[in-house]
């Protein structure tokens, strides 16, 4: 009898390992579609909280390095791939974003000089 009670912990403690490195599997997979969908839009502090975001889900994919398959390993690969593609492109296109908003000021600016002197 204590032999088949250790058995169904050991195969709980099997169960809740595999879910927690399961899940930071998904929760990296979810970060990568929140970044496709909205990382475009960011704002700074949006992109602070995603890269804090970022950090602690790889903090909790290492707890289980050791655990994971060599498939899980390409496929977190992949998904880590596709955020900081997703991080670089939305940074590049906020970043353009705000030189073409001063581009417009600055020939407004240029503009209204010319005005005034030519007044």
């Amino acid at each position: 009898m204590k032999q088949s009670k250790l058995w169904v912990l050991a195969a709980l403690l099997m169960l809740a390992s595999c879910s927690t490195k399961r899940s930071a599997i998904d929760e990296l997979e979810s970060f990568s579609y929140e970044l496709r969908d909205h990382s475009a839009n960011y704002t700074v502090d949006e992109w602070k909280e995603a890269g804090e975001k970022f950090v602690k889900i790889r903090k909790d994919i290492s707890k289980h390095e050791l655990e994971y398959t060599p498939e899980e390993k390409t496929r977190i690969g992949k998904l880590e791939g596709k955020c900081a593609g997703y991080m670089a492109r939305g940074m590049k296109q906020g970043f353009f974003d705000k030189l073409k908003a001063f581009g417009n000021e600055l020939k407004g600016i240029i503009t209204g000089i010319l005005n005034a002197v030519t007044e």
